[in-house]
């Protein structure tokens, strides 16, 4: 009988004894597969972090060729708006100088009954010429009205008069101020006298 005991206390050790080593197995098989969950969800996660990467990549790639394009068309305008200022930079100035033109063609219409060799004749053609090559180095060109078709894109019509014969209805008749361009662009208006 005490060897029987003995003999079941020995089993129940060894029993013992494997029962932790089958829950030691239990436990790494337990552990490898939280491993493995661990490696897949660090690898889902890395998958998200690189597509969340992209994905602000792409943003700021998109971000960036907007700003080039928006940089791009402000050069653009203000090269054009430069330009446009070069052209027409003096416009102000030329403005305010054709009214001394007038006035010097008036006082060489009145000077027409005077000698070639008159001094103050020959001295305001003068001054009249420095102008009139003044205004063609500027790109001040004169508005051609007599005899052509109205344009309200460059004369201004003062008053309509009988036409003096049919060749003439529609047409400018007699020219009261000439006109300006600058550069293609009306600086000031021919005002003119229409047939009809």
């Amino acid at each position: 009988m005490a060897e029987e005991k003995i003999n079941q206390e020995t089993e129940e050790v060894t029993d013992n004894a494997s029962a932790p080593e089958d829950t030691a197995t239990v436990q790494d098989e337990n552990a490898e597969d939280k491993k493995g969950k661990k490696k897949k969800s660090k690898k889902d996660k890395k998958e998200e972090q690189l597509e969340e990467l992209g994905q602000k990549l792409q943003e700021i790639q998109d971000k960036h060729l907007r700003l080039q394009a928006e940089f791009d068309n402000f050069r653009r305008r203000t090269l054009k708006e430069k330009a446009d200022l070069i052209k027409s930079g003096g416009e102000t100035v030329l403005v305010n100088i054709l009214p001394v033109v007038d006035d010097f063609e008036r006082a060489l219409d009145s000077m027409k009954e005077l000698a070639e060799d008159d001094a103050g004749k020959q001295g305001t053609i003068l001054i009249y010429n420095k102008f009139q090559e003044f205004l063609k180095q500027n790109n001040v060109k004169e508005i051609e009205a007599q005899n052509e078709d109205f344009d309200v894109d460059l004369h201004e019509a003062i008053t309509k008069i009988p036409a003096p014969n049919e060749e003439l209805k529609g047409k400018v008749v007699d020219v009261i101020q000439k006109g300006y361009c600058l550069n293609e662009k009306v600086i000031r208006f021919a005002k003119v006298v229409i047939g009809e």
